[in-house]
């Protein structure tokens, strides 16, 4: 017959996984994508590991940012708990510094000195913001117009009202500035 076949365009042949050299990448950026793309690498190799093998498997990484990240089966605090164990003594600073000595005792004591300051200053903000809630809602029963402005819905005010919480925000910014 005399008719052509049409033929379907190449592809171009991709150039598959290419070896790459092992060294610090320079761009910001790109160094980013490799960490968190190997990591998840890392973490889905693991958890093939934990399924296949019936491995119990933990794994942290920490970004160049200082941000962790793990994965652990059955958990990441039951595996630590078995490989250290006065993990459970110190919740937070598990094997922070887990056989270094004295310098991992000192790391372990700074770390727990932390936490106790960090948690020192949780309490104290949860304290003062029962606080301002408490002299929010004597101010609100008071009938204090402008604490029951800080929950009003705009949507369930009338023009009125949104004409007085107007002229009230003009006031408390000119007080701001």
């Amino acid at each position: 017959s005399g008719m052509a076949m049409a033929t379907a365009p190449r592809r171009r042949a991709s150039m598959g996984r290419q070896k790459i050299e092992i060294r610090k990448i320079e761009s910001e950026e790109a160094r980013q994508v490799c960490f968190s793309k190997r990591r998840a690498g890392l973490f889905k190799k693991a958890s093939e590991l934990a399924v296949l093998c019936g491995a119990e498997v933990a794994a942290v990484v920490f970004s160049p940012a200082g941000k962790a990240f793990s994965f652990g089966h059955p958990s990441v605090e039951a595996i630590f708990d078995r490989f250290v164990p006065s993990a459970a003594q110190h919740p937070g600073a598990v094997a922070a510094g887990a056989g270094l000595g004295a310098s991992g005792d000192r790391n372990l004591a700074e770390l727990n000195r932390q936490y106790g300051e960090l948690r020192t200053q949780l309490e104290a903000e949860k304290a003062r913001k029962e606080r301002a809630e408490e002299a929010m809602a004597k101010e609100r029963a008071a009938g204090n117009q402008m604490a029951a402005w800080l929950d009003a819905d705009l949507r369930d005010m009338g023009e009125e009202e949104l004409m007085a919480f107007a002229a009230a925000l003009v006031e408390v910014q000119a007080a701001v500035s």
